[in-house]
């Protein structure tokens, strides 16, 4: 049990920095995933619409930055569970509205900071619960390296994020390193995903990485059971979290604007039910399976 939670610790570790690095580069995603469940008729769906919009303060690189966020997360649930409350425990949305701020510092430094507010749930309820809210609040520094001689670049971020209510209930550090190193090739160490890319051309690239996927939403409606061991437990959230390994293709339509498909093989899945205080109390699945996740995004 100890090494399952420290395992889970390292993971979220890891995981943190996936919506702050998209948020340095990207303007606009919208995202389809696809991971049927092995072992069982489980399947989990998701799609995704992200925004990040730039509002300029002054000439010296100081911004504002408003990021709105959708999720549809359908998790599929065909497993016979064993609670015998009803109720739909299959599809979580999530709203989510970030605010943003960042300006230039000295020697290529810039930082950032960012408060988040937003509801992740099944909504199966008569209305917008308390339990429904996930905050957010993140520090920043990004170091640009510019004096390498194009089309070679690097940047390295580092951090603080703190999510409340997070398994962790402690600010996680943030740390990623890119380097494109040769006009044809570059690679990524740290979240969310560690990669090394080739360039083909202009408008193709391919790339192989090990990265992180995962949802968190609360159940309105509490499922109450009792376990193999004769003891109540209650079910008060849904979460997954997967570690892939899969190979990715983009095509860049115009320099900012590009189509991409990652298909792999989970490294690790887990579909769990957790407690008020994030206790695992239910594992639905946690057998590795095939990823695929594609979809359109338009880059700084």
């Amino acid at each position: 049990m100890m090494r399952n939670k420290n395992l889970y610790i390292i993971l979220l570790f890891l995981g943190v920095f996936c919506e702050l690095s998209a948020q340095v580069t990207d303007l606009m995603r919208v995202e389809y995933a696809y991971i049927p469940q092995s072992n069982s008729d489980n399947t989990y769906r998701r799609f995704r619409m992200s925004a990040n919009y730039p509002i300029k303060i002054n000439d010296e690189g100081t911004y504002l930055v408003i990021s709105p966020q959708y999720r549809y997360n359908d998790l599929n649930i065909s497993d016979r569970l064993p609670f015998e409350e009803g109720g739909d425990l299959n599809v979580f949305q999530t709203f989510s509205l970030e605010l943003g701020y960042t300006f230039k510092m000295k020697n290529d430094w810039r930082f950032g900071a960012k408060l988040g507010a937003g509801m992740s749930s099944n909504f199966e309820g008569s209305g917008i619960e308390s339990d429904d809210f996930r905050y957010t609040t993140s520090v920043f520094f990004v170091k640009s390296y510019k004096k390498l001689q194009a089309p070679k670049t690097a940047r390295l971020i580092i951090g603080l994020r703190y999510a409340t209510p997070a398994s962790i209930t402690f600010p996680l550090p943030i740390i990623n390193y890119f380097k494109r190193f040769h006009p044809n090739w570059s690679y990524s160490l740290g979240t969310p995903k560690t990669s090394i890319k080739y360039f083909i051309n202009q408008k193709n690239t391919i790339q192989t990485f090990v990265g992180l996927d995962r949802f968190y939403g609360n159940l309105q409606n509490n499922r109450r059971f009792t376990d193999q061991n004769g003891e109540t437990k209650i079910a008060e959230n849904a979460s997954m979290l997967n570690i892939i390994g899969a190979l990715g293709y983009e095509y860049y339509f115009t320099e900012h604007l590009l189509f991409y498909t990652y298909s792999g093989y989970t490294l690790s899945n887990e579909i769990r039910l957790r407690d008020n205080n994030q206790q695992n109390v239910l594992v639905i699945n946690e057998a590795n399976t095939f990823y695929i996740r594609s979809g359109i995004k338009l880059k700084i």
